[in-house]
């Protein structure tokens, strides 16, 4: 059993491991001396990634965690940040282990939140439009198609990329998250930035490239196209309604519950007298279409008003000092 390091740099590393006992041990070997700690966990794997790193291994860095049931991806890292939160850790980076991450990047995820700009950093394989091409089809297209309505769920506007697996989250963040309502699966990268969000902290996207090679993904189309938009509006959904009614009322709260009335008037008010017109087999009159379209277009105004404060009101400062300042005040005396 591994001791608790003596943190330096307080960089740590999760690889979650599964079926990429071809691809881990280079990576592992790539990883640069600014890392102090790295937790493989063996998310069940049929491969044994994680006898494969004890046997094949020799870093004393390397820790092997493992589960008896696969959890997926999210519940192997949920596993790694916890270990590393529990040893000390001050950042915690996330890499897949099927070699796609250039761990020569690394330190570019940690910069901006040591130096205080942000808690939560993440890459992203869009930034060089010219070297797109170099992403598969199908994933692009997923991650085009897909990186609106993770804009809209998670509330971060300006980052792309979404589902981008290479992260590096402040430690003091990772802990206040409620890590046991995040998803398990492909979804976790998304509804992690969902959860950053109600927390108020800071996101920034990281230029990167990502190596193509013989590895397999394991999502399948049906969920990405299915599952995956119907997560995103449940969690667009949750986030509006803490943000702009749980939380605080606000100016955006205001466009759009003036927005969902006047769409919701307009719609039914003109549906109805459509469909008793036709009923009637006569022409509805000018000022009942009016009516119904001033109510339609003065909401779609005060839609895209709300989502112009939505889009201003990402977070831009960096939550993580705060809470370590806070940690450090003495606890008032009881009484």
């Amino acid at each position: 059993m591994a001791t608790a390091p003596r943190w330096d740099t307080g960089i740590a590393v999760v690889i979650p491991c599964y079926r990429v006992t071809r691809h881990v041990l280079p990576l592992l070997a790539a990883i640069g001396p600014e890392v102090e700690r790295i937790y493989c966990v063996d998310d069940a794997c049929p491969d044994s990634s994680g006898d494969a790193i004890a046997t094949g291994c020799s870093d004393p860095r390397v820790v092997v965690l493992r589960h008896a049931t696969n959890r997926g991806v999210g519940g192997a890292v949920v596993t790694g940040y916890r270990q590393a939160i529990a040893d000390g850790a001050r950042v915690i980076v996330k890499l897949d282990g099927d070699g796609q991450m250039d761990p020569a990047l690394l330190p570019a995820f940690v910069e901006p939140i040591l130096a205080g700009e942000a808690d939560y950093a993440k890459g992203n394989r869009f930034w060089d439009l010219g070297r797109v091409r170099a992403m598969p089809p199908a994933r692009r297209l997923g991650n085009l198609g897909l990186s609106f309505l993770a804009k809209a769920s998670t509330g971060y506007w300006d980052v792309f990329d979404p589902t981008n697996g290479y992260t590096a989250i402040h430690a003091g963040v990772a802990a206040r998250l409620p890590l046991d309502r995040v998803a398990r699966r492909y979804f976790f990268e998304s509804d992690l930035l969902h959860q950053l969000n109600l927390q108020r902290a800071c996101v920034v996207d990281v230029p990167m490239e990502a190596s193509y090679g013989d590895e397999v993904s394991h999502l399948s189309l049906a969920r990405a196209l299915v599952e995956f938009p119907l997560r995103h509006l449940a969690n667009a959904a949750r986030r509006v309604f803490y943000n702009y009614f749980f939380r605080e009322m606000s100016v955006g709260s205001m466009e759009l519950l003036a927005a969902l009335g006047l769409l919701g008037f307009g719609g039914v008010f003109g549906g109805l007298h459509w469909a008793a017109s036709a009923q009637a087999g006569v022409a509805t009159p000018v000022g009942t279409i009016m009516i119904a379209t001033v109510a339609v277009i003065s909401g779609l105004q005060f839609l895209l008003a709300f989502l112009s404060y939505d889009v201003s009101s990402v977070p831009r400062r960096a939550i993580h000092r705060a809470l370590s300042r806070r940690a450090l005040q003495p606890s008032p005396p009881s009484r």
